[in-house]
This record gives C-alpha cells, structure tokens and sequence, in this order.
C-alpha cells in the first residue's frame, strides 16, 4: 500500500521529486507546502499547495509523511531548517533511493535523503541525513558522507573519504581516497581534490578558456 507524502517546495526540485516518487517509490505525494510568504498559486503538479505554517491542518503528521525538496541554498542550510522545523511539527521524514541505484547489504538510508539513479554506494561507506545525491556518482568504500551534504553528477569519491557537513560538491569533482573535506566547503565542478580541506574551503578550478578565433575560422570542422 503506498504511503501518502507531503512535498516542501514548488520549484524544479520539488517537480522532479514528485516524478521519481510516483513512479518509484512506495510514496504517494499527497500535496505540496511551502512558506506563506512564498505561496503564489494554491496547486502545483495538479495537487493542493497549503502555507506550511499551516500545513498540520491539512495534512496532519499523524497521517503524512514529509520531504524536502530544496536546493543547497545557503550551503544547503535552508534545507537543513525546513528538515528541522517539519520534524518539529511531528512529521516523519521520508528519503528516495532510486531503485536504479547501487547499494549494498547493510547500508542504511536515513531521512530526508534524495538518491537518484546510476549511483553507486560500495560497501561500507555510510551516508549522512538530508543528503543528495544527483545522478551517476561513485561514493567509495569506508566513504563518510556527513548530514546536509549536496552531490552533483558524476562526482567520484574514492575510498576512505570523508566530506564534512553542509558541503557542496560539484559535477565532475574528484576526490583522492582518504581525503577529508572540512564542513561548508564548496568543491567547483571538475576540481580535483588531493589533499586535506580545511572547513569552509572554495576550491574553483577555472573553466576551459575560450579561443581568440571565432568558429568560423576554423578548418576542418
């Protein structure tokens, strides 16, 4: 039997975690919530959209369970409060782990976490609350990956690393194994990650420079 969910959010996010629940889940999204101040039409995706500061009234914790579906916003502490003030309103928060994902016996999901397809969890690594993982990423063996963390596509972290809380990590990121990334780092998409990092790191490696000639000129193509 599927169990009704109420989605935080109206955005991009918040319609692709509607997607991936109704077609691969045991959830069934229920509705939407959002802040008050941030509420511009009442449905979304052909559901109801209620003031969270109101939602026990429509949709009661006893009932519904509860995801958020917001960015790394604020190095992902938006989401963190709004993890954090659903749980305080008695919700029960549900994670999705994509059934086109990899993982092992033994791995636990924990809450609020938004797994996606073609990731690959090896054996032993351990995945913190309120995490996502956008698709195609390789999280090593005896990995650490702490709360509130964001993943972008295609990151590899090798084994034995450790990502801090509330961190960032762009497409393309690499990670030497037995590496340790401090908590709000952000990691620029492609940076390649060989060493220790200090809490609130930038490493932004510096995009592919465009050529002085225009495409017109060039021969061969």
């Amino acid at each position: 039997m599927e169990q009704p969910i109420i989605i935080f959010g109206t955005g991009e996010i918040a319609e692709l975690a509607d997607f991936y629940f109704t077609h691969d889940s045991k959830y069934e999204v229920a509705g939407f919530t959002v802040d008050e101040a941030y509420l511009a039409n009442t449905k979304f995706r052909g559901r109801r959209v209620v003031p969270f500061e109101r939602v026990t009234e429509t949709f009661p914790p006893e009932q519904f369970g509860f995801f958020v579906a917001i960015s790394y916003a604020k190095l992902n502490t938006v989401r963190a409060e709004k993890v954090a003030a659903a749980r305080a309103k008695s919700y029960r928060l549900v994670s999705y782990l994509s059934s086109r994902a990899t993982v092992f016996q033994d791995f636990e999901l924990k809450e609020n976490c938004f797994i996606l397809e073609d990731n690959t969890i090896q054996p032993f690594a351990r995945v913190g609350a309120n995490v996502t993982l956008w698709s195609g990423n390789h999280i090593g063996h005896h990995s650490v990956i702490e709360d509130d963390v964001f993943i972008a596509s295609h990151v590899v972290v090798s084994g034995g690393v450790r990502i801090g809380q509330g961190c960032f990590v762009g497409v393309n990121v690499t990670l030497r194994d037995h590496v340790t990334v401090g908590k709000k780092c952000v990691l620029g998409a492609a940076a390649l990650v060989l060493e220790d990092q200090p809490d609130f790191s930038v490493v932004a490696p510096r995009g592919t420079e465009r050529a002085k000639v225009p495409s017109l000129r060039l021969r061969g193509i």
